[in-house]
């Protein structure tokens, strides 16, 4: 059974329009801390997450300016996996995935990602900032970091987004084209990114950037069910409480994470 660190990263310095991420990391450990009080960490598929020794709270990486947080990040992803560890990051905006996907690759060498999201976040460059978090996986594909690209629940790209997809043979399961959770099965180790906007607004209204027409969570849930390969890393980010009136967007997070972790287990 797999050690499993859990690293918060509150930053939303390379958002692009609402504020508020940075927050997320915050708002779900306290929304874990209600599930534990309210129902267990105990998965659908029966592996208790507060098990000794499985889940190891490693705290938050210190936040300063876009630089110097980025090095933040590859310090504190490289010394979990160092360690011995696999490592969920709680952003935070979506940025945080190329410096995570950086140090990953360091320690690890190329991996695949399965990416949930409304947006493809493939841009060369958006409104001048090529870190922008509509851009880390352009970033990555420049670096070499990343083999296969899935992205599944899109349903929000320009033809400049549609050119970088076809450049990098990103495989993308649209939802026009959605048919229900596909079946998706990794070669190399495989890396999870969780952008929650990548759900319909119905399940989680809590992101800067809702787009109507998303994935449901049993969607989400079942496409992580299905999936075949070896987890070592992932993220769960752009989280924003202040656009969560009711905290339900908070209580969807950690029942994903809670999968999340159990595929990673």
């Amino acid at each position: 059974m797999a050690s499993i660190a859990l690293l918060g990263i509150p930053y939303d310095g390379d958002s692009s329009y609402r504020r508020g991420a940075a927050g997320g990391p915050a708002a779900i450990r306290a929304e874990i801390t209600r599930v534990r009080q309210y129902s267990s960490m105990t998965t659908e598929g029966g592996l208790d997450l507060d098990r000794p020794g499985l889940l190891i709270e490693s705290g938050d990486v210190p936040v300063t300016d876009p630089e110097g947080t980025r090095q933040a990040i590859g310090t504190a992803i490289g010394r979990e996996l160092h360690a011995g560890h696999r490592v969920v990051a709680l952003g935070g905006d979506h940025s945080i995935t190329y410096p995570i996907l950086h140090a990953v690759h360091h320690t690890l060498g190329r991996v695949d990602v399965l990416h949930f999201d409304a947006h493809p976040d493939l841009y060369p460059v958006f409104e001048g900032n090529r870190y922008s978090h509509a851009c880390p996986f352009a970033r990555s594909f420049e670096d070499g970091l990343i083999g296969r690209l899935v992205q599944v629940g899109i349903r929000s790209q320009n033809p400049t987004l549609r050119a970088m997809a076809e450049r990098y043979n990103v495989e993308q399961f649209t939802m026009r084209e959605w048919a229900g959770p596909p079946r998706l099965s990794f070669e190399r180790p495989v890396y999870i990114s969780l952008d929650l906007d990548g759900l319909d607004p119905a399940f989680a209204p809590g992101v800067s950037h809702p787009e109507p027409g998303g994935l449901s969570v049993r969607d989400v849930i079942a496409t992580l069910q299905k999936m075949e390969g070896r987890v070592v890393a992932g993220d769960l980010v752009e989280y924003n409480p202040d656009a969560d009136a009711t905290g339900g967007t908070g209580v969807v997070a950690v029942k994903l994470l809670k999968e999340m972790l159990h595929t990673m287990a």
